[in-house]
């Protein structure tokens, strides 16, 4: 079978999509390579399903306790395989209504393994997996058939994301040691887990199983956990740590596992009923291509979706982004945002910065969620840091962005008008503090 398109993309996660249909709304003919589901790893293994998890953990928790704010609930049950039908059905409904917009889009899906042959030819191997799959697919999406073929294409697009980092010693064997995939669809809870990593993957299911009642452990190499983060952020989810009794340990590695014994680097020995190893993603990638096109993990750049998103957008319609305001999110009780420079890295006294307390901050009182804070970092009257610690920071760091992003003056801001009750007027107070 020979085909030519405009526009030929593999892989159909946020990068793909998202350049497919801006593509496609030029005008331009579309080809979109898939071998496993439409969504990538983005929906169907990793933002969306976790978090549809974390709000079910989040909800059993409250509930729990729901007495701290005049309701008794008795005889609160949990049923894991509930949540994880939830799950599922809440990841089939979001892929469903991608794969209508691709339709509608007039894109060619295809199923299938594709391979660039070079900068203006993909070659296709029919994905026996997704054959077998696509028989129950429902009549609203309809793919082309899989044949192997040749496929000629004006400009190629690589977007075949990433996959869970493998470390020497603990590798995944999906039963004991899991990956980050692997967790996702545990037929029941463990008694008691150790996660490797404290990044946002290790933070948020550390955060879940705390929530579910498992005894969770973290083991972390790095000096503080979420090494990433600002070290204010990282000490106080630390502190929240200890308050939520989730044990950790910093500068620590596993050192070996002997009949599912993990002995640890700093002299402890864990018997937990699983591993979670969460030490970050490898990028989908062998060897680049000249003159092909790379958007997305697969870069090995930033591994989040709303970069590759911006990355897709950026090359198919023009739209300039800056790169280092890509804000980062932590999900749990209480979120964890951050965008722009942390304090570690400014030059002492070349930045002014102000600090507010949730704990002064009433809408926070009223939710009895009182442990954070909301932190901005400024130099000449611009803003060039913020890291918050609160519920809603995932909306809280996004007012900041926009007015870091267009140059705002803090003097500027200050003329804003902020809504009360609300966590936002702790960036307005803030601002005074500059």
């Amino acid at each position: 079978m020979n085909d030519n398109f405009d526009i030929g993309i593999i892989g159909g996660g946020p990068a793909g999509y998202t350049y497919a249909l801006h593509a496609s709304a030029q005008g331009k003919s579309v080809v979109l390579f898939e071998k496993d589901q439409i969504g990538g790893v983005c929906l169907n293994k990793g933002c969306i399903p976790t978090k549809s998890i974390l709000h079910s953990s989040e909800v059993y928790k409250q509930t729990l306790n729901s007495e701290n704010f005049g309701i008794t609930a008795q005889n609160v049950t949990l049923d894991y395989s509930k949540v994880i039908e939830r799950k599922n059905k809440t990841v089939e409904t979001l892929r469903k209504g991608i794969e209508l917009a691709l339709k509608n889009a007039k894109v060619n899906v295809i199923h299938g393994e594709a391979q660039i042959q070079d900068k203006n030819t993909i070659s296709l191997k029919p994905s026996p997996k997704i054959q077998a799959l696509d028989a129950n697919l429902k009549p609203n999406f309809n793919p082309l058939p899989e044949v192997e073929g040749i496929y000629y294409c004006s400009k190629i697009v690589c977007s075949t994301g990433s996959s869970p980092k493998i470390i020497k010693g603990l590798e995944f064997d999906h039963e004991f040691l899991l990956s980050s995939d692997d967790i996702l669809n545990i037929a029941s809870l463990p008694k008691s887990i150790l996660i490797v990593g404290s990044g946002a993957i290790g933070v948020e299911w550390a955060r879940i199983f705390n929530n579910f009642g498992v005894e969770t452990t973290v083991v972390e190499l790095a000096q503080h956990l979420l090494p990433l983060a600002d070290t204010e952020v990282s000490k106080r989810l630390e502190r929240i740590f200890k308050a939520e009794k989730i044990k950790f340990y910093t500068q620590t590695c596993v050192k070996e596992i002997n009949n599912k014994k993990i002995n640890l680097s700093n002299g402890e020995t864990l018997e937990p009923d699983m591993v979670l190893v969460a030490v970050g993603r490898t990028p989908n990638i062998t060897d680049k291509i000249e003159g092909v096109t790379y958007i997305g993990d697969v870069t090995g750049e930033i591994q989040l979706a709303h970069y590759a998103i911006k990355q897709a957008i950026e090359d198919i319609d023009g739209i300039k982004f800056k790169k280092e305001l890509t804000p980062s999110v932590v999900y749990g009780t209480p979120e964890i945002a951050w965008v722009g420079k942390r304090e570690q890295d400014l030059e002492p006294e070349s930045y002014k910065k102000s600090l507010v307390l949730l704990s002064a901050i009433g809408k926070a009182h009223c939710d009895g969620q009182t442990d954070g804070f909301i932190k901005i970092l400024s130099q000449n009257d611009k803003i060039v840091g913020a890291h918050i610690v609160s519920n809603e920071a995932s909306s809280l760091i996004q007012q900041i962005n926009v007015a870091m992003q267009n140059g705002v003056t803090v003097d500027k801001l200050k003329e804003v008008c902020f809504p009360h009750p609300t966590y936002s007027e702790g960036i307005y107070d803030a601002l005074f503090k500059l």
